[in-house]
């Protein structure tokens, strides 16, 4: 088994979480098995229980028999809003309303609704232990009233008026008959309510319209009263005497004026004529006169005898002579008859005249007389309102009286409710539901039981995996059993061999031997041939076809100085280079970075800083640095995946990019390397052989086959020292 040491950090192993459920699996389901026979076996004990619901409409109703008008006044009432469908839920549930049910079914004598007289153990024991109240102590009726409302729930249907009703129990036929029994008691009772209303007020109006028929009759008789006293007689039912006459008389006046204008128009056209000498004959009156048609007739056979005679006699002819006299005659007999047509035009201008000046003396008499009635109808409009307003309210009154006496009498006055869906007996029990129970207790015992699983493989620490990569805190033990390598006291301490780096890439676990044999050899290899340190890796580098090299430093910041030291020589031999910092300490960005705060990965990956923004220059040689940043580290790992598109524009515009990790594992480098062309170059200044042996083995577990060592601490402070 692993061990972890205890100041490490550690992640969780999801892998070794599914091996560990995996391996028990059979336990599990074992375990899974038994709770869901023991939830079928407890949902078929369980007693089933029954629920049936009946459904009321509120609204308001009026009787059959109403006439239009009642029916209109009815359906005009205020309609039932929020507050009132409340107040009829809790009517439903009011403590009268639920005794009558209960009385009416005899619910009392059923068992199921006194569970305190035949109580379990259980309860008489928390009784006794004074954990719960004594049931016993309740008034019978009490208790099976608390059993019946628990059972109960009546509740609004969301968006109507309706109100719904719900009662669980045992038996299939109460439950649909306490629901409908419910509805009857409460139908009956708002029915019952109405008619004790109308009740109420038949007998509360009679002695209100019979005083009010005294009042109206002392009102009107005040009225009339007042009209004698004051003259105000009514002629057509509205208007008064003295407004009548002084209508009559206004309309009088007006008549006789437009006569004696008429009269004086037709006088002074006689007159005009007669002053011309003009033909008067035209006028109207003149013309009207039958003594005038006569003697214009006589006029015109004269004129017509002297016509024929002048033809055949001299004008001195003596027939000629009395024709022409009895002409003259006629026609002053016609001037005479239109003087006394004008008289008798003027005559009846005058009377006309004198008729106008008397009416005009009436009409201011009448017109004073009106002045003193338009006082006096002062008080009389106020006496005829009060009898008005006295006659209305009798006769509302009357109205009223009639409709709760007909209610009243006919003994129907329907409540403002009516059922719309009545309980019926149920078929299938409402509780328990076997599958569903049966459902939930095996997922949720799988789950359990998984999750239990889990938790064991973590807190053993089988689980848990370091954080940094780094295998100097697995005990020897184990990585002698589980990698196959030799014990760790038979490998050197330090590597001095001069050979190529090469010769490490693609060592396998059965090389250990082989390993210890050679670095054994290395120490009498003299320091200065050093085929590993920082300039020989810096020429396999300048040589390597890949693009991309990720350090590993087990150690921590003295691996990460090599690395340094590493890029500033590859910068220095002019290579085109750059170093990403994504060590936990940020050691590479102290020794590199201008500015300890300025933009780097960190930022990048959280999208704080742009891309161009984040590369600086080194300021000890021509490398270049992407530093640690500021932003939070874990918030940017969330972001690590948009790395291999930073990684692919760098390796476009550098000959290398240096990726140094600090002491990762080899999981980390997998997902940051993804299948990329890749030299991974572990940077140990000191050899550690525990840590050495076992990086090899899991990078080549891993697939990586070329696997650079590169050592030499000196070289790395000569490299530092210069460049300070």
């Amino acid at each position: 088994m692993s061990s972890v040491v205890r100041d490490q950090d550690v992640d969780i192993d999801l892998g070794q979480l599914a091996r560990a459920v995996w391996a028990r699996r059979l336990r599990i389901l074992t375990i899974t098995l038994v709770a869901a026979g023991v939830a079928f076996a407890g949902a078929k004990i369980i007693s089933p229980q029954y629920r049936s619901e009946t459904r009321i409409l509120i609204e308001p109703r009026a009787p059959a028999f109403a006439n239009t008008q009642q029916a209109n006044e009815a359906g005009a009432g205020p309609l039932m809003d929020e507050l009132n469908i409340a107040s009829q839920v809790q009517l439903l549930q009011s403590a009268d309303l639920l005794k009558k049910v209960i009385n009416d079914l005899k619910l009392y004598n059923l068992p199921e609704f006194d569970d305190a007289a035949n109580g379990s153990a259980m309860s008489s024991i928390l009784v006794k232990l004074h954990l719960k109240k004594n049931p016993m102590e309740n008034p019978p009726e009490e208790r099976v009233i608390d059993a019946f409302v628990e059972r109960l729930q009546v509740y609004q249907v969301p968006g109507s008026r309706v109100i719904g009703i719900n009662f669980t129990s045992k038996d299939p036929k109460l439950a649909a008959a306490i629901p409908n029994a419910m509805a009857n008691v409460y139908l009956s009772t708002q029915s019952g309510a109405k008619l004790a209303s109308n009740s109420e007020a038949t007998r509360w109006l009679e002695p209100e319209i019979e005083n009010l028929r005294q009042k109206v009759s002392e009102a009107e008789k005040k009225v009339a009263e007042y009209r004698t006293n004051h003259g105000l007689l009514q002629t057509n039912g509205t208007t008064t005497f003295p407004a009548q006459q002084l209508n009559d008389i206004s309309a009088e006046l007006t008549r006789v004026r437009g006569d004696k204008a008429n009269a004086e128009a037709r006088a002074q056209a006689v007159r005009n004529a007669l002053s011309s000498g003009e033909a008067s004959d035209t006028l109207p009156d003149i013309m009207s006169s039958q003594a005038i048609q006569r003697l214009k007739a006589t006029e015109s056979g004269l004129q017509s005898q002297i016509s024929d005679l002048q033809t055949s006699l001299l004008n001195s002819h003596p027939r000629l002579k009395s024709l022409r006299a009895q002409l003259s005659d006629i026609r002053g007999q016609i001037r005479q008859e239109t003087q006394k047509i004008l008289a008798s035009i003027e005559n009846e201008a005058k009377v006309a005249d004198l008729r106008a000046s008397e009416l005009e003396r009436q009409k201011d008499a009448v017109q004073a007389n009106s002045a003193r009635a338009g006082e006096d109808e002062v008080g009389l409009n106020a006496l005829e309102r009060e009898a008005n307003a006295q006659r209305q309210l009798l006769e509302t009154y009357l109205v009223r009286y009639r409709e709760a006496a007909s209610r009243a009498d006919s003994n129907s006055s329907p409540a403002d409710a009516r059922i719309v869906s009545r309980a019926i007996e149920p078929v299938d029990p409402y509780f328990p539901k076997v599958v569903p129970i049966v459902v939930v207790a095996t997922v949720a015992t799988l789950i359990l039981s998984a999750i239990v699983t889990m938790l064991a493989e973590l807190f053993s620490g089988r689980a848990l995996r370091p954080v940094d990569g780094s295998r100097d805190t697995v005990e020897a033990e184990t990585v002698a059993e589980d990698k196959n390598v030799p014990q760790a006291a038979s490998v050197v301490a330090a590597v001095r061999r001069p050979v190529q780096p090469s010769m490490l890439a693609g060592v396998t676990e059965n090389d250990g031997k082989d390993v210890i044999e050679e670095t054994a050899a290395a120490e009498e290899t003299p320091e200065d041939d050093n085929e590993f340190s920082i300039a020989s890796v810096a020429d396999y580098l300048t040589g390597s076809r890949a693009s991309l090299a990720i350090a590993i430093s087990p150690t921590g910041d003295n691996g990460s100085a090599v690395t340094v030291a590493l890029t500033r020589m590859l910068a220095n031999a002019g290579c085109r280079v750059i170093l990403i910092d994504m060590t936990g300490s940020g050691y590479p960005t102290e020794l590199m970075a201008e500015s300890q705060v300025a933009a780097g990965i960190t930022d990048l990956l959280c999208g704080e800083a742009a891309f161009g923004d984040t590369i600086h220059s080194d300021r000890l040689s021509d490398a270049h640095l992407i530093p640690q940043g500021q932003s939070d580290v874990r918030r940017a790992m969330r972001g690590v995946d948009r790395l291999s598109l930073l990684l692919d524009a760098l390796a476009a515009a550098y000959d290398l990019v240096v990726v140094e990790c600090g002491a990762a594992d080899v999981a980390g480098v997998s997902r940051l390397t993804r299948s990329r062309d890749v030299e991974i170059i572990l940077s140990l200044p000191e050899i550690e052989e525990t840590i050495f042996v076992t990086l090899m083995t899991e990078f080549q577990a891993a697939g990586y086959e070329r696997v650079v060592l590169m050592s030499g601490g000196e070289g790395a402070e000569q490299v530092l020292g210069q460049a300070a």
